[in-house]
């Protein structure tokens, strides 16, 4: 396909997006209760030093080095304690491969343990199936912090090593998200080498809320489509309140969202796409008595979700409308495949890979929780991927029908905040063709300019790899022979899209 912008339009929109979107720098006040700085902490140290801010009386952070997992850079981990410790939110944090001093931030979040990315999906280090491995992983020569300094943030309290010491938990992106702009403003204040540093909030997935009956315990990876342009616009809000208040503000530029479900309005279309059509595969993977009750169903689901759920929002009427979708589309698993990859069968557990109990037990060994800091005196329990009660929370507050992350979207773009959306093509969960449904329909002001751009081929090494597509400062790719979780199926390709991503360079 053409290219469908010139060099110098091209150059003129990413130079327009970078200026827009740039911040300045804010100064470091914050302290450490040992009176020490985080570049002084040392490899293997078994205790944690503190450190306080004045602009958060009611938190304090926790941090510890570590070699876990890349130990060519300097890792830390610990947890940022909230509300004079009620809260206990657990973090990595991995410094770049190639230029630290110099390299952009990346903060990846998913939905339910973060953590577990980093031996799975982009990982700096993947967990060993096959027993070989002296430490339990493998080196992942396109982990993403070989061009970026990136941290791993569970949340919220009570997904992965993250905890709550009171009974109430988060139930709604909104909540999360003051969690999280907080954390955000805490980090950068402690490590100030890292000040004024470019900030892209990154995750994958869609809405907790969403997900039927027997999906609502499925938190990996679930929220992000929902969370990352609500966590953004939070971050963004706090920098003009900032800016208000004479201090300076954190430098957010982007937000990377893969196999997303940002906007609950194509979800079920995008499900029917992949299962009954053949935006997934050549062929249709649904028998077809399936595919006609589906096909009968999704214009009264569509129906129901426009007038209970988006036009307006009541709450009884519109977890009726998702029941009534979800009796029809919401079956993931009376199939005999991954819904997460149709071209391959369910292994392991209900999440359909075998990497996933492979990690909880990892982790949950004696010495990687004393490595990481998170031994039985610090974090009391056993680590699970997934989050029952967080699952249920969100989905009693119909949060992602609630949440019109999409809009959010908009006004980030409207400010010059750049979006990079990609989807893996064989994902029936939140795949290509929802995607793709929702940036087309997104009511922005590039949309005519998206819309008279064609879709072009983008390749990795000579070889084609997907389709893309953008205007300003958003721009939209898809990984094909991927899946939901396309860093893992398509590491390499998932990269290059990244690299010329944070490098300001066309895919």
């Amino acid at each position: 396909m053409p290219f469908f912008f010139s060099a110098i339009v091209l150059a003129f929109l990413y130079l327009t997006g970078h200026v827009v979107g740039e911040q300045v720098s804010f100064v470091n006040d914050y302290s450490s209760d040992s009176g020490t700085d985080v570049s002084s902490l040392v490899d293997g140290d078994t205790s944690f030093s503190t450190f306080t801010h004045p602009r958060y009386p009611h938190h304090s952070l926790r941090i510890k080095k570590s070699q876990f997992c890349d130990p060519n850079v300097n890792v830390y981990t610990g947890f940022l304690d909230v509300d004079y410790g009620r809260k206990h939110m657990f973090f990595y944090f991995y410094e770049s491969r190639r230029s630290p001093e110099n390299d952009d931030v990346i903060m990846w979040i998913n939905g339910g343990s973060s953590v577990a990315c980093c031996l799975w999906s982009h990982r700096p280090c993947s967990i060993d199936l096959t027993g070989t491995s002296p430490n339990g992983t493998n080196w992942n020569p396109y982990g993403w912090n070989s061009e970026a300094n990136i941290f791993f943030l569970d949340q919220p309290a009570d997904v992965g090593f993250s905890y709550s010491e009171t009974e109430r938990t988060v139930g709604s992106t909104r909540d999360a998200a003051k969690d999280v702009g907080e954390f955000i403003d805490i980090f950068f204040s402690t490590f100030e080498q890292f000040t004024g540093r470019r900030l892209h909030l990154a995750g994958e997935s869609y809405g907790v809320s969403l997900i039927s009956i027997e999906m609502r315990f499925l938190i990996l990876n679930n929220v992000q489509g929902v969370f990352l342009p609500v966590f953004a616009s939070e971050v963004w809000d706090m920098n003009e309140r900032a800016k208000d208040e004479g201090r300076n503000i954190i430098n957010l530029v982007s937000v990377i969202i893969g196999n997303g479900a940002t906007d609950i309005s194509t979800f079920y279309p995008g499900r029917f796409s992949a299962e009954c059509g053949r935006s997934a595969t050549v062929k249709p993977v649904r028998d077809i008595a399936s595919c006609v009750e589906m096909r009968k169903a999704l214009p009264i689901c569509q129906r129901k979700l426009k007038m209970y759920c988006l036009d307006i929002f009541d709450k009884i009427e519109c977890k009726a409308a998702g029941q009534f979708c979800d009796e029809y589309f919401g079956h993931f698993w009376d199939v005999p495949w991954n819904p997460y990859d149709v071209t391959k069968p369910c292994l392991g557990d209900n999440l359909c890979y075998l990497e996933i109990p492979a990690i909880e037990k990892y982790l949950n060994s004696t010495e990687v929780r004393k490595a990481i800091g998170t031994t039985l005196d610090k974090f009391p329990f056993e680590f699970k991927i997934r989050s029952s009660a967080i699952g249920i929370a969100f989905d009693e507050h119909l949060d992602h029908f609630s949440t019109p992350s999409q809009l959010y979207v908009a006004e980030l773009l409207a400010r010059g905040v750049r979006i990079l959306i990609y989807a893996g093509t064989y994902d029936s969960a939140c795949g290509w063709a929802s995607n793709k449904m929702w940036v087309e329909r997104l009511d922005w002001h590039g949309r005519e300019l998206l819309e008279n751009q064609a879709w072009r081929v983008w390749n990795v090494s000579g070889k084609p790899v997907g389709e893309v597509k953008e205007a300003g400062m958003l721009r939209i790719a898809s990984i094909w022979a991927a899946g939901h979780i396309a860093p893992h199926d398509k590491p390499k390709e998932v990269f290059s899209l990244l690299s010329r991503w944070l490098n300001l360079r066309e895919p």
